[in-house]
């Protein structure tokens, strides 16, 4: 059928597989906040920012549905947080998220992948204050006028408005998360993603070569199902 056709195939395989394992993401951090709060999301605003973020996603809301029936019975098992630190290549601080229904084999497997790349898993705690946790809003940018926004948005812990392809960007202090989460809701704004991020204080400057040794450890990461969120500090 031609290299055309395998092309066109190849990239599709590549976005079912990112698609699934967004979606896999996704129904754990479900998870987690129907165990956490419970499965009404209009009184539980963990729960109401992950089906925010699978609406984003464009999961079914069949899907969601299904992760939020399955959290609420009792043969669901528990999925535990955690987050490990480390310094990838070259010196780069990474801090990984995940969640994990079994915490023995995710530190294993997260430490493998540092090892490999030469990097090396550090203590609990050690890279903390290279990072600061920030909540990040993203809402379409289209018909929206930034600066009236956040002058809008300041007295709800606005922090800073930034415009990135296509998207607005709202940050806020970690306290100001649920804050501002429910100012936006009480405007008819509905974010295509919310979350708690992790910011570095610092960064490291890399050549582009140093760069992509640190990116392959980071892809490797990410892959792993039992990984949320991976965090760096490359400038």
């Amino acid at each position: 059928m031609g290299r055309a056709f395998e092309f066109r195939r190849a990239r599709k395989e590549k976005r079912w597989a990112n698609m699934a394992k967004t979606f896999t993401k996704i129904g754990r951090e479900i998870a987690i906040a129907v165990k956490q709060g419970g499965p009404d999301p209009t009184t539980n605003p963990r729960l109401r920012m992950a089906i925010q973020n699978a609406k984003g996603a464009n999961m079914p809301k069949d899907n969601v549905e299904s992760a939020i029936k399955r959290a609420s019975s009792k043969e669901e098992g528990n999925f535990q947080e955690a987050v490990y630190e480390g310094y990838g290549p070259n010196g780069v601080a990474i801090m990984v998220e995940c969640a994990t229904d079994n915490p023995t084999r995710t530190v294993a497997n997260v430490r493998m992948y540092f090892n490999r790349a030469g990097g090396a898993l550090g203590t609990s705690g050690s890279l903390d204050f290279m990072f600061e946790r920030k909540g990040v809003f993203a809402i379409p940018a289209e018909g929206v006028n930034t600066e009236e926004l956040e002058l809008e948005l300041i007295d709800h812990g606005a922090e800073d408005v930034t415009t990135e392809e296509g998207s607005i960007l709202i940050y806020t202090q970690f306290s100001d998360f649920g804050t501002m989460q429910k100012a936006l809701d009480e405007r008819g704004i509905v974010p295509t993603s919310a979350q708690l991020q992790r910011i570095p204080t610092t960064t490291t400057e890399l050549s582009d070569e140093q760069a992509e040794a640190v990116m392959g450890l980071i892809e490797r990461l990410e892959e792993d199902d039992d990984v949320q969120a991976v965090y760096h500090n490359i400038a």
